[in-house]
Order: structure tokens, then C-alpha cells, then sequence
């Protein structure tokens, strides 16, 4: 990770690419089956982690900073991990990486005081929603982390 001695942005932008980054790394290389399988009682995937952050992107840079209206239906509860038939590693890890560079145009644009509409928290700044979804990203890379090891044995952050 860069940044270790950086400005505020500087910090917080590193601090979710390295744990977008460890996300890929995480899934990267497995089979499509063993992304797709199930070994929590939840529906925790592999896959379904990478198909949730898409969506978790999405929603708090494309729609709350971006104003964007990317945001479907399956961007609520538990459709979010559920996986379509014709959903790939590589499909899921390239949409996501469309999501990751289009999170960061649109953050760009903004300053960190920069304020949002929130249907919940009324306004939310961008160093807020920043926080917020490295706190979430990194959440669910551990959880990919647990996942991975049930899967193949594999462990670490990127090597």
C-alpha cells in the first residue's frame, strides 16, 4: 500500500484500493464453481462478494456522489449476492473493476467536505462515504480471506 505518509485523500484513497485490490487477488484464479459455492450458512460466495461490492460501489459513489441511477431492484438485501447463470469470475471481476473506476471519476469530482443526500442520515459527506466503504471493503475481503482458505487452502494478503 502507498501513501503511508500522505495527505487525508491521498490516505483514504489508498486505504480502499488496497483492500479492492486484496478483494481481486482473493478471488482471482479460482473456478467458476468454487466461486460460486456455498460454505457458510449464508450466501457468501466468493463470487457473491464481488457481485455485492459492485453493488455497495454503485450505490454509494455512482447513485449518492454521482447522481447516478445505476441502481436496480437486486441492489437491495440478499439479491445482491445472488448469482445469475451466466455470471463468470472474470465477468464479476471486470464489472467490478468498471464499478472501482468509475467510483473514483466521480470522487474526483469532489471535494472530502463535499456533502450528499442520505435517505437515512439526511446528508453524508464524501469523506464519510470514503470511511464508509473501506470499512465495508475491508469487511468483506476478510470474509473472502475465510472463504478462500475453506476453498483451496490459500491464504494471505497479495502474495
Amino acid at each position: 500500500m502507498q501513501a503511508t505518509v500522505a495527505g487525508e485523500r491521498e490516505t483514504l484513497e489508498a486505504f480502499l484500493d488496497f483492500y479492492r485490490d486484496v478483494l481481486v487477488h482473493k478471488v482471482r484464479g479460482i473456478g467458476d464453481t468454487e466461486a460460486g459455492r456455498r460454505l457458510l450458512p449464508s450466501l457468501t460466495t466468493l463470487a457473491g462478494l464481488v457481485k455485492h461490492l459492485t453493488v455497495v460501489e454503485r450505490h454509494w459513489f455512482h447513485r449518492m456522489a454521482g447522481g447516478g441511477s445505476e441502481a436496480t431492484a437486486d441492489d437491495e438485501g440478499d439479491a445482491s449476492w445472488a448469482l445469475a447463470d451466466t455470471d463468470t469470475v472474470e465477468s464479476l471481476l471486470a464489472e467490478y473493476d468498471r464499478a472501482c473506476a468509475l467510483s473514483r471519476t466521480i470522487a474526483d469530482g469532489y471535494a472530502l467536505d463535499d456533502v450528499f443526500a442520505h435517505p437515512n442520515a439526511s446528508q453524508v459527506s464524501l469523506r464519510w462515504i470514503y470511511i464508509h466503504m473501506i470499512a465495508e471493503t475491508a469487511r468483506h475481503t476478510g470474509h473472502a480471506d475465510i472463504v478462500r482458505e475453506l476453498t483451496d487452502g490459500e491464504t494471505g494478503v497479495l502474495g
